[in-house]
């Protein structure tokens, strides 16, 4: 399986640090996944709350049990499409998405919605990546596995990779102060290029592309991964090189 968290280890640093939670803060995590980042919001937030929200039920229920194991009490989790989720009203402080808000079908309508559901003057913390040919884990697995380079349309890893267009985005979905900065951290793929070829092949993107080739297509797509990664084996471990953009903005007071 592949871990996103340890992925993504470097980032998190930063986007902690960006999230600055308060210890009264009333939090919400928007794409939470397994809720790495809502347990650490609920640290943080030791006097006041943290709620993790995501489409994926599985991922939920691993988020409430590692949150149980840690003994976390402020926190609770949702399964929602943040797009179209009635959230309580100005209910929050901040809200914070590691790579969790790239996929919405209207991303003014998403925003707007999530934007209802914090303060005036509440802060909002994404982590977003940049363009796909900025970031090297994209360009050298898809390319080992055959897909095309190009950046598809419409909700994809790579759609507020834009700072004009995401700022026109958050404009006009009612945010004020967008800023941007740059993270240049690679990202871990796993100990070794063993483990890293299984994790890549246990994605679900991986597995339909394989299933569309023939037998032959499908292992020399294989062997070209295999070699890919090979070729990013550190003494740390694998890594390729990656962009994301922390932005940063306020809910209009």
């Amino acid at each position: 399986m592949f871990d996103y968290d340890a992925e993504l280890r470097l980032h998190n640093e930063f986007f902690r640090a960006a999230a600055h939670v308060g210890s009264r803060d009333r939090v919400l995590d928007i794409g939470c996944g397994t809720g790495q980042s809502t347990r650490e919001a609920a640290r943080a937030a030791a006097a006041g709350s943290a709620v993790g929200v995501d489409i994926s039920a599985p991922m939920l229920e691993r988020a409430r049990q590692l949150s149980n194991d840690e003994g976390l009490a402020n926190i609770t989790f949702e399964q929602a499409d943040a797009q179209v989720h009635r959230f309580r009203s100005t209910r929050y402080d901040v809200c914070i998405s590691r790579f969790g808000t790239m996929f919405f079908a209207d991303p003014i309508a998403a925003f707007t919605n999530i934007g209802r559901a914090l303060r005036p003057g509440a802060r909002l913390v994404l982590l977003v990546w940049q363009e796909r040919d900025r970031n090297e884990w994209a360009n050298a697995i898809g390319q080992a596995l055959g897909t095309a380079s190009a950046t598809p349309r419409g909700p994809n890893p790579f759609s507020l990779a834009d700072p004009t267009v995401t700022e026109d985005i958050l404009t006009s979905a009612g945010f004020t102060d967008v800023r941007f900065t740059d993270v240049n951290k690679p990202v871990y793929y796993g100990p070794d290029s063993a483990t890293a070829f299984d994790a890549v092949l246990s994605l679900w993107e991986s597995r339909n592309l394989l299933a569309d080739l023939d037998a032959a297509a499908a292992e020399q797509a294989r062997t070209r991964l295999r070699a890919t990664l090979d070729a990013h084996h550190t003494d740390g471990g694998v890594y390729f090189d990656s962009r994301a953009w922390i932005v940063e903005a306020r809910r209009s007071r």
